[in-house]
């Protein structure tokens, strides 16, 4: 049977749609309320480079990309996810709660590595279970409302943590801690397993049938690409923003929260668009437009910086949502929750580099040319390695558009 055509499912309930949005709201908060405060949190706390200050937002990146895959395979596995999902939430609380306390610089680091791997275990599961509700008939509006959730949560993270890190820079680490704890008390409360009746295969089966599905390269490169880019956003321009444009941590989160924001108000209805148009055409025309406008963001002057960001959120949100939804069309259903963890992974991916990079061109053209040229060149990377993306995949997604196999 065509994938596009099977598992068709019941409709999904009101209270159990906004659950899931509540829930990816509620777990991505904290990962943008340190986003304002990074260089008074990490580069004048620990007195470390802006180098070693991006590290910190790639570090916990590197523990997603190692848990996502083992989150997804274990659920495969065992088939419950819900105990998994609390369980890491309150991990994840408790890895916010000690990077209050004084320690080395790596050590500091090191928490934040184990942050990362519980953020991510409990997303990717969450993720599964909304991939998981409404069979493919609903799909593109469990995981639009999921990814709504999940962007608003982002967008909202920044500018609380912009106005609470203004008097003090541990206060969004607390504020970070404090969300995770409620939010797994609301998932014990609330979230149910989806009714799944099929076969859980072993570790080995799981792996041989991603083998026998490699066209799922196609939207993992998508994940990796558009994460790499976010990761500029969250890191380079957070620094960029302070030190160049000179705004503090509240305009830098209210900066960043007029680019996440239309990210995650349109989510949704480009998640629902994305089941009756070509994900195809949304992937790689969404990925042009945003390469654009990320390359020339350093160029901007500080008042256009606000709604340019706007305008770039929106881009962002054309192909977020149609990506999570190709990868669950290019695999078979009992491997969708290991599916889900290698797209995750694959941002993950994204994430570490992102990061990184953006400090490493920034640093490296400021050394000659400074530190203006820094950043332009680094945001520069950023939007042609969108551009990149979408060139070189469309040729190949076409040719699964061919086989029926996506749209």
């Amino acid at each position: 049977m065509n994938p596009l055509e099977a598992g068709l499912g019941p409709p999904v309930s009101k209270p159990r749609l906004a659950l899931m949005g509540v829930l990816a709201l509620s777990i991505m908060i904290p990962v943008t309320l340190p986003v304002p405060i990074l260089r008074e949190l990490v580069g004048e706390r620990f007195a470390v480079s802006e180098l070693l200050t991006s590290v910190f937002m790639s570090i916990n990146m590197i523990g997603a990309a190692i848990s996502a895959p083992l989150a997804g395979a274990l659920a495969d596995r065992i088939g419950r996810r819900r105990p998994l999902v609390i369980s890491a939430l309150l991990l994840d609380a408790l890895c916010f709660a000690a990077m209050t306390l004084d320690m080395p610089f790596t050590t500091f680091l090191g928490i934040r590595f184990f942050e990362g791997c519980a953020h991510i275990f409990a997303l990717s599961l969450l993720l599964s279970i909304s991939a998981s509700l409404g069979g493919d008939k609903n799909r593109g509006l469990t995981m639009g409302v999921t990814g709504a959730g999940m962007m608003l949560g982002v967008a909202l993270g920044a500018p609380i943590g912009g106005l609470l890190g203004r008097v003090d820079p541990l206060r969004p680490l607390v504020a970070g801690a404090v969300v995770l704890v409620a939010t797994s008390v609301l998932a014990a409360a609330a979230l149910v397993e989806p009714q799944e009746t099929e076969a859980r295969p072993g570790i080995r089966a799981i792996w041989k049938t991603v083998m026998r599905n490699r066209s799922i390269i196609a939207p993992l490169l998508f994940a990796f690409a558009d994460r790499f880019t976010v990761g500029f956003y969250t890191t380079t321009f957070s620094l960029f923003a302070s030190g160049l444009h000179g705004a503090d941590p509240p305009r830098v989160g209210l900066w960043i929260s007029a680019f996440m924001l239309p990210f995650a108000l349109l989510s949704f209805p480009f998640g629902v668009l994305a089941d009756r148009f070509s994900k195809t055409a949304l992937l790689c025309g969404g990925s042009a437009i945003y390469g654009v406008l990320t390359a020339t963001l350093g160029f901007w002057p500080t008042d256009l910086i606000g709604p340019g960001m706007a305008v770039i959120g929106m881009t962002a949100a054309v192909m977020f949502v149609p990506s999570m939804l190709m990868t669950m069309d290019l695999t078979p259903p009992e491997i969708r929750s290991t599916a889900l963890g290698a797209f995750n992974t694959a941002g993950s991916l994204g994430f570490i580099f992102g990061p990184l990079t953006g400090g490493l061109v920034s640093e490296a053209v400021r050394a000659s040319h400074g530190a203006a040229a820094g950043y332009q060149a680094a945001f520069g990377v950023a939007g042609v390695a969108e551009i990149l993306c979408a060139a070189i995949a469309l040729p190949f997604l076409l040719r699964l558009r061919a086989r029926g196999l996506t749209t």
